[in-house]
């Protein structure tokens, strides 16, 4: 604790303060975890050799900027049940707490940025220590914790098991500019999450300068019209025991007013040009000048970097707090580099303490350079505070939940005009009276689009989720069609337009399997256009473990009077190129349910995958799928459209195939008739999948594992023959198919902007409607 030299007996009962034992162990923790994650960022930039010679990289300053806040979370507030997202940049911190706790060997400590060693940014798949949230892309984890807080009530409603437990957010205040973090605080949802908890590590700099204009007033504002109980912590007590002193109130206004930059340039003062510059040139510089000549020079050096996110005594205060009945954020107000020799420096975000400077950190702290991965004597009251958190906060296991098995069939075949995207809603009907017991732990979710989606009958059925029971008011009006029933059991999640939202929810809600032992089959709708705009948090829920379903309808030019505002064009190549997912464009109703199902059977378990389906509003006679109606032949067909393809028609010697997916079947078979009527008889092949027939490609290339036997089922080597390829989305998406046999190809698609117009003409303008396909036949075999 602090105890003041100073010049008068008033100010010195001021700024003096009675030792707590443990808020003193608390800040031998907090030196230690400082001294531990620098030096996990210095042995790997300064001492491990490097034989790329390319920047290795870390966040020193960035991590002492929230070593208090981390330490007094962990070691003064949490309980096992709480979750905790960590800023990106301070993993170091983390794995430095975890070590403490004794659940991360020494071994690790030295292989930050390492290849199989811990990681740039906290991850939940691959760091070897508890980490709750994976995080890395600013702005999305977050809000993580937000989705996880829905996905745990949840799953409490599926489990029947109560499930507390807050779920905390160390967001760093530069990524308040992303529009992922306000779009998730303002939904509506949010404001009874009365578990959420955000701590704002306010140091008002970024990566190359200290923001002008970070207004805590403006952030507290936000938070305020959002619903959200704010907690602003700016002093610590020996700056608000200053305060307390005659010419204090002039003192905290001078500081409060003064620009940001001014403030962090005070920091990298001496304690003379300190006295000379903190009174400033305003009428109360005078009565500042007083006061901060009564105190010495050590002092006044400590108050002016005395913040609230630095001060313990400050943040245990700031916890008590915490109203569970809504959300809360904490406003915790810190310097960069807090500890550090380059602290408040304006490029300090991606500096690296100097070997000189890093043996000043070791004297100032105490710490031994040449035994850098100490832990505490266990008789020291830090070392019993670790050993008491660690038991406190062990985790029981929580054993995995089988998910139950997905039907691959329903048995029936779709006859008359549909279209896939009304296949999707009719598919989750046919569930809830299939398989019940799958149908329970289905989850769909969408940004304000149910009803222009086909999910208005799924609605109906299964209720929408809340927190808490609502009145439907329209529940007697006969003209309505869509019941917006509001329960805490309900199945669909309605969000407002917020396509991050969707994604982030959906991924939270697919990884319950692995927080929870609770699978889930997630499934999100969303118009396909947007797809591209969620796919970064879209991808980095997969990256963090999440399994779910996205759904993008409708698709394509297809859309046709919609425009080429609302016309998606690289779709198609997600499916192809995302890791960890594997995509589907079917062509006609049945194989939405086939390809539905299929993706939900590898949801919730160990080695999962999500899923992309690509619909369409395009009307299309059923009976052009020619299901087999032999039980083995339409499973055999079942099982090539799960694996990617299958020829839709074959004749004994084509000259050429025609290869098509999605929409575009009906013209590619079109096109094939008419062919055929010129005397040039070909296939039709009908792709599902282009990326799982790329991934079958590699492999029979040697350059993967997946299965291969697809390939010779639906391109035979003794079939080679002049490859037409067609696609509503870029050409590339099927050109590659040309090198199963090397054959010769011409690839139509869309490269550019659509136009609005009817369906005839908008093919016609892209070059993809039946004229262009025999065409483009007719060039390859003529």
């Amino acid at each position: 604790m602090y105890s003041a030299t100073v010049n008068d007996e008033k100010t010195a009962v001021a700024v003096s303060a009675p030792s707590d034992p443990r808020l003193d162990a608390l800040e031998q923790i907090e030196k230690r975890v400082l001294w531990l994650a620098t030096s996990m960022v210095h042995h790997a930039n300064r001492v491990r050799p490097n034989r790329s010679g390319l920047k290795v990289g870390g966040h020193q300053a960035s991590s002492a900027s929230i070593a208090t806040i981390m330490t007094s979370l962990w070691f003064g507030q949490l309980r096992p049940e709480d979750r905790v997202s960590v800023k990106p940049h301070a993993s170091p911190v983390l794995h430095g707490i975890n070590y403490l706790l004794g659940e991360l060997e020494e071994k690790h400590l030295s292989t930050l940025r390492e290849f199989g060693g811990l990681q740039s940014y906290p991850s939940r798949s691959k760091d070897p220590d508890t980490v709750d949230y994976s995080t890395g892309s600013v702005g999305i984890g977050a809000t993580a914790p937000i989705w996880g807080a829905i996905s745990r009530r949840y799953v409490a409603t599926v489990s029947g098991t109560p499930s507390p437990g807050r779920q905390y957010s160390l967001v760093g205040d530069a990524e308040l500019d992303e529009g992922a973090i306000w779009e998730a605080a303002l939904d509506s949802h949010v404001q009874s999450l009365g578990e959420i908890v955000w701590i704002i590590d306010l140091n008002r700099q970024s990566l190359d300068r200290v923001v002008p204009n970070i207004a805590a007033g403006k952030i507290e504002r936000l938070f305020e019209a959002a619903g959200w109980q704010v907690i602003t912590v700016r002093f610590g007590r020996l700056l608000e025991s200053l305060f307390e002193c005659e010419g204090g109130n002039a003192l905290r206004e001078r500081i409060l007013e003064m620009p940001n930059a001014e403030y962090q340039r005070l920091l990298r003062c001496t304690a003379e040009v300190l006295r000379e510059r903190l009174p400033g040139d305003g009428a109360a510089a005078d009565t500042i000048r007083a006061l901060i000549n009564s105190v010495d020079n050590a002092t006044l050096l400590r108050s002016i970097r005395n913040l609230g996110g630095h001060d313990h005594a400050a943040l245990r205060d700031a916890y008590a707090q915490i109203d569970d009945t809504r959300p809360t954020v904490i406003i915790a107000y810190t310097i960069k580099g807090n500890g550090l020799p380059t602290a408040g420096h304006p490029q300090n975000h991606s500096s690296l303490l100097t070997f000189e400077q890093y043996e000043q950190l070791a004297n100032e702290l105490e710490m031994d350079v040449s035994a850098p991965w100490a832990r505490f004597d266990e008789q020291s009251a830090a070392g019993m505070l670790c050993t008491l958190t660690a038991t406190q906060l062990w985790r029981e296991v929580i054993p995995e939940i089988e998910p139950p098995i997905v039907p691959t069939d329903f048995g029936r075949t779709p006859s008359g005009t549909g279209t896939t995207q009304a296949a999707l809603g009719r598919t989750l009907l046919d569930l809830t009276r299939g398989a019940p017991e799958v149908a329970r732990r289905v989850v769909t979710a969408s940004p304000d689009v149910s009803s222009s989606t086909n999910l208005a009958g799924w609605l109906n059925k299964v209720g929408v989720w809340s927190t808490e029971a609502r009145h439907d008011w329209f529940s007697d009006d006969p003209e309505t069609i869509m019941h917006w029933r509001e329960k805490p059991s309900g199945q669909h999640i309605e969000l407002g337009i917020a396509e991050i939202n969707l994604v982030s929810l959906i991924s939270e809600l697919g990884a319950t399997w692995s927080r929870w032992g609770q699978p889930l089959f997630p499934i999100g709708v969303l118009y396909d256009p947007f797809v591209e705009r969620a796919l970064e948090p879209w991808s980095y829920g997969m990256y963090a473990g999440g399994q779910s379903i996205l759904v993008g309808t409708p698709s394509g030019v297809t859309l046709a009077a919609e425009g080429g505002a609302h016309q998606s064009i690289k779709t198609p190549s997600i499916g192809l190129e995302q890791p960890e997912c594997i995509s589907y464009e079917p062509a006609f109703a049945i194989e939405v349910e086939w390809t539905l199902l299929a993706a939900m059977g590898q949801m919730g378990k160990p080695g999962g995958r999500s899923a992309y389906l690509r619909l369409s509003t395009k009307p299309v006679n059923q009976l052009l799928a020619t299901v087999p109606q032999d039980p083995a032949a339409r499973e055999r067909r079942r099982r090539q459209v799960v694996a990617g393809g299958y020829l839709l028609r074959s004749v004994i010697e084509p000259k050429a195939v025609i290869v098509s997916t999605g929409a575009m079947i009906p013209d590619a078979l079109n096109a094939a008739d008419r062919l055929t009527a010129h005397g040039i008889a070909v296939d039709v092949l009908c792709v599902t999948s282009p990326g799982l027939l790329f991934e079958a490609l590699q492999s029979r290339n040697g350059q993967g594992e997946s299965s291969t036997w697809i390939l010779d089922q639906i391109l035979p080597r003794e079939k080679a023959v002049p490859m037409v390829t067609v696609v509503d989305g870029h050409p590339h998406t099927l050109a590659f198919l040309a090198n199963v046999n090397q054959v010769k190809s011409r690839n139509l698609g869309v490269s550019r902007f659509g136009q609005a117009g009817d369906l005839d003409d908008v093919y016609r303008y892209h070059g993809i409607d039946a004229d262009s396909i025999v065409r483009a036949s007719l060039d390859l075999v003529t």
